[in-house]
């Protein structure tokens, strides 16, 4: 028992370096003075005179706040599991061994989570993010699958403390979505989930089969940041396609059941773009346009275009040997990276949003690579 509390005193002793170097790479003085240039905002006269800018500043200032409070807390854990080490040390004391090396585990985890927020030095991954969700072939079965994952996507959203926001919703079939988009609204969320850009394939005995035979089915999650207003994409009146039509489908009551909901097709690349849950038809238009110059910077981007003629909208097939990871249900329970190899045989637990594991396991890899 001694031997293990001279090595929780061991590991502990050389946390404070880390400790302190995690500091520098969080920034967290810097972190601070924009949480106080934010809270100075607040108390300016008009600051609740916009709604949502007003709302985007108390969720910036909440997480950049809870990141600093989460340092701060794993400061403190650090000196006072260390103290009580070297109390139980002194004392010949057993009693506490089990406390402290739990203490010690709890303490190298959150490290690590802290230290994976290093990671995130791109140039757009503070930003939202937008994900949207498509079934690939297989009818009834893509669309639940795709429902499973917008469901699976918006729990790590409100387990991690983001504001995600409905955009645009199509009614599967018989059941799940034939298509919907979500914005996770705060600080690195875009950081975080360009890791769940692909496809997803699932394996299960299908609820839809009387035959209860085993199915494999596709769906594709587009990620892509949500980006600041700004001039350097030129969007044309006449290359625009824009139809109203009548809400449907998860928004409930916060949908309007009128003609509101809008849809932009963008013609020179075929991109498509909806919003159905703003109040009126004119937010929703100002949002849809939000979301298409998103796509279409995010392919400017990628592609290291200079003109907006030359954009081609990137299509991928929602097929076998495209997955980005693979969620089996039957015969044995797995989820598995197929860039990474990270998996989890907790199937439910993934599916209910515990996807840290697979998103922390890529930005490793990416880190390793740069």
């Amino acid at each position: 028992m001694i031997i293990e509390l001279e090595d929780a005193k061991y590991k502990l002793s050389n946390f404070s370096d880390k400790i302190e170097e995690l500091g520098s790479a969080l920034r967290i003085d810097t972190l601070r003075k924009e949480a106080d240039e934010l809270e100075k905002q607040t108390l300016e006269a008009d600051f609740w005179s916009d709604a949502e800018n007003s709302g985007k500043i108390l969720r910036n200032i909440k997480q950049l706040k809870s990141k600093i409070e989460a340092y701060e807390k794993l400061c403190r854990k650090v000196e006072d599991t260390l103290v009580l080490t070297e109390m139980a040390i002194e004392e010949n004391d057993e009693s506490v061994v089990g406390e402290i090396v739990a203490d010690v585990a709890e303490i190298e985890k959150e490290e690590e989570r802290q230290r994976i927020e290093v990671l995130l030095s791109g140039e757009y991954d503070r930003n939202n993010a937008i994900l949207s969700f498509h079934p690939g072939a297989g009818g009834t079965e893509a669309q639940d699958w795709a429902l499973m994952l917008y469901r699976m996507y918006t729990r790590w959203g409100e387990k991690h403390g983001y504001n995600v926001k409905l955009i645009d919703w199509l009614d599967g079939e018989e059941a799940g979505l034939k298509s919907a988009t979500i914005m996770i609204e705060g600080i690195n969320a875009y950081g975080y989930l360009k890791s769940e850009n692909g496809v997803h394939r699932l394996v299960r005995v299908s609820p839809f089969d009387a035959s209860g035979r085993r199915h494999t089915s596709f769906a594709s999650v587009e990620v892509m940041p949500e980006f600041e207003d700004d001039n350097t994409i030129e969007i044309k009146e006449e290359d625009l396609e824009i139809t109203a039509h009548r809400s449907s489908g998860a928004g409930g009551q916060h949908i309007n059941k009128t003609d509101s909901a809008i849809r932009i097709l963008h013609i020179p690349t075929g991109i498509v773009v909806g919003c159905q849950t703003e109040r009126s038809q004119l937010q929703n238009k100002e949002t849809a346009m939000k979301m298409l110059k998103s796509k279409l910077m995010e392919i400017k981007e990628r592609e290291k275009l200079e003109k907006i003629d030359d954009i081609k909208g990137v299509k991928t097939n929602i097929e076998w040997g495209a997955q980005i990871r693979s969620y089996v249900f039957m015969p044995y329970t797995l989820a598995k990276d197929t860039r990474t190899g990270y998996e989890d045989g907790n199937i439910q637990a993934v599916m209910d949003g515990e996807i840290d594991g697979f998103i922390n396991a890529y930005l490793k890899m990416n880190a390793g690579k740069q």
